[in-house]
């Protein structure tokens, strides 16, 4: 018999300033800032059962499926935090858990998915007896980044910064933040049209690409890049200048794939229709000067970013030029949001 069990909403999110290197226990090698999805997100119910042993156990369905490899690591992630919920340790955990998009094609999965599983954990601790925290989000949030670095930007609405940032004292390398200042009514509601063009999963993970930064050419010159963008957005975002920070949203996503496919191994996960997209979308704003851009996460799909006041334009432009690009021509429609949502049963 289930005696706790509880659901949780989280969004995935898109990385403006990419985190990309990483060093000891999922510690960013610089810091990210990036945006909330709404419609993009994963559905994680946590149920417990009393059991005898003491053994961490889990079991796991993704989609109504057993998946083994899922379960493994989750498995993993859980006896890594087991000292700080003892719960852990007395229960069996059932788990079901599902995406709103396809998973492993470059939308963050993991970050939607491990923030799902964070909160269910971080509320069943008080569920079961344990001392509440004083910030739940910002514990969310750090037990998010264990099993996902990413994952600790998800559990924000809005925007979110991951990393120690000079000048912004509430920033950490060990959880996300809200945004630390109040952005431009420009930029409420950003559109994030999500263009699929290719649902299947990559050739290699965020994982083994965060590696490869270890000894990367280029790694200490990303590293201050990242910084500096960083900085400038955030200035960017007071002042409403949507010029400047696609210019920073397009570098951002173009100095990722050529770290990628200057790495050694090296690979590519673009697509030729990721590039006629982008094309597209360039020549759009040439011709038309409307504020659009994309962005791009660790796969070939492509984000499109544009001002809510733009978006009948934009959508038009989208559904006459790009959605043929993409595969089936599916597309997500998406927005900056609201951030996670506990459901009652």
């Amino acid at each position: 018999m289930m005696e706790y069990k509880v659901t949780w909403k989280s969004p995935s999110n898109i990385a403006l300033v990419k985190y990309w290197g990483k060093y000891g226990v999922q510690i960013p090698k610089n810091p990210s800032l990036s945006i909330t999805l709404e419609e993009a997100f994963t559905r994680t119910t946590v149920a417990l059962e009393k059991k005898r042993s003491k053994k961490v156990s889990c079991s796991l369905l993704f989609e109504g499926n057993a998946k083994p490899q899922f379960e493994e690591k989750i498995s993993g992630y859980l006896n890594s935090i087991k000292d700080d919920f003892p719960f852990l340790q007395q229960y069996h955990l059932h788990i079901e858990s599902g995406n709103s998009f396809p998973h492993s094609s470059g939308i963050a999965s993991s970050a939607s998915s491990m923030s799902a599983l964070a909160l269910c954990i971080c509320t069943l601790h008080t569920m079961t007896g344990g001392k509440p925290p004083k910030d739940f989000l910002g514990n969310a949030s750090n037990y998010a980044r264990l099993g996902s670095g990413s994952a600790c930007r998800s559990i924000y609405p809005e925007f979110s910064i991951w990393g120690k940032v000079a000048g912004i004292e509430s920033s950490s390398n060990k959880m996300a933040i809200a945004h630390p200042v109040e952005y431009h009514k420009d930029f409420t509601d950003i559109q994030d049209t999500i263009l699929i063009v290719s649902k299947k999963e990559k050739e290699v993970s965020s994982r083994a690409g965060h590696d490869l930064m270890n000894h990367h050419p280029m790694a200490s010159i990303r590293f201050r890049n990242a910084r500096q963008r960083l900085n400038t957005l955030l200035e960017v975002l007071k002042a409403g200048d949507w010029s400047e920070f696609i210019e920073i949203a397009e570098a951002e996503a173009l100095e990722l794939h050529s770290l990628m496919m200057s790495s050694s191994p090296s690979f590519l996960l673009l697509e030729p229709n990721t590039v006629a997209i982008i094309k597209a979308i360039r020549a759009f704003r040439e011709r038309t000067k409307l504020p659009v851009g994309f962005t791009l996460d660790a796969g070939p799909n492509v984000h499109v970013l544009y001002p809510y006041f733009e978006k009948r334009k934009v959508r038009n432009f989208i559904q006459k030029e790009l959605l043929p690009l993409c595969e089936n021509q599916v597309a997500i429609y998406d927005h900056m949001g609201r951030g996670p949502l506990q459901e009652l049963a």
